[in-house]
């Protein structure tokens, strides 16, 4: 009888473990998909992924408009730089990019400028003065289009530390929430951990990205300055072989 009795106990136990270990626990989330981590996120934890989400957006929309920008700078250059080589005078350079606005006609037009002022005069100053008015007007010109490539390497040095932040108060409110519940049990603190290491995750996500992008266009402009410092040469040799002409007041270029 008491072995009978055994016997229905330890088949009572077997049947209810099953159950027991289906039923779930009320103190877990029940998504822990990367969107029901942020749903479920502290709200500092949420603002700092919306902000590294957001930092993550202008990185990519920074790297479409100067890929695009560049493109077509480094493209009309070639074209300028192929007609100064072409052994024209300075005076066929103006006609060809006096109504356009672009970094190597502003280089022409600076040059025609310096040969109008002088009246004509080569002198030992002449040069030197024409190449000033280049070299102020490259720089001005790598300026333009270097405009937003910095907000790069901003977010690339603190998108990581930023993710941390997130990451540590996430933990700390994981411990806080082990204090309260009088429990060591991990997978109660487990997604709040997540959670907080999701934050860690788009940081990188943010910065990584950011890092390359920026040295890729970095490089890219360094190409597009060096470009413009081979029409400054071209224009050099033009003006110390005497091909000046008599030119119209011109509008002043960007310096």
């Amino acid at each position: 009888m008491i072995a009978r009795f055994a016997g229905f106990l330890v088949c009572l136990a077997v049947t209810a473990e099953p159950a027991l270990a289906q039923s779930p626990n009320p103190l877990l989330p029940r998504n822990l998909s990367p969107w029901g981590m942020f749903l479920n996120a502290d709200i500092v934890v949420k603002v700092v992924m919306i902000g590294l989400a957001f930092a993550s957006l202008v990185t990519w929309t920074v790297w479409l408009a100067k890929t695009i920008e560049l493109g077509a700078q480094q493209r009309l250059a070639r074209r300028r730089l192929k007609m100064l080589e072409s052994g024209g005078s300075l005076q066929d350079a103006v006609r060809a990019c006096e109504t356009d606005r672009d970094a190597v006609a502003q280089l022409v037009l600076s040059t025609a400028r310096e040969a109008e002022l002088s009246d004509g005069v080569i002198d030992e100053g002449f040069k030197e003065r024409v190449a000033l008015r280049l070299e102020r007007v490259e720089a001005a010109m790598t300026r333009q289009v270097s405009r937003g490539v910095g907000i790069l390497a901003t977010i690339g040095a603190t998108a990581p530390f930023v993710g941390l932040f997130g990451t540590v108060w996430g933990i700390m409110n994981s411990f806080i929430g082990i204090s309260e519940s009088h429990t060591t049990n991990l997978a109660v603190v487990a997604p709040g951990i997540a959670e907080a290491l999701l934050a860690t995750a788009l940081g990188l996500v943010a910065a990584i990205p950011a890092v390359v992008i920026y040295n890729h266009l970095a490089r890219v402009i360094s190409g597009y300055r060096t470009l413009l410092g081979d029409a400054s040469a071209q224009l050099l040799l033009m003006v110390s072989r005497g091909h000046r002409g008599r030119v119209a007041p011109l509008p002043r270029a960007a310096e």
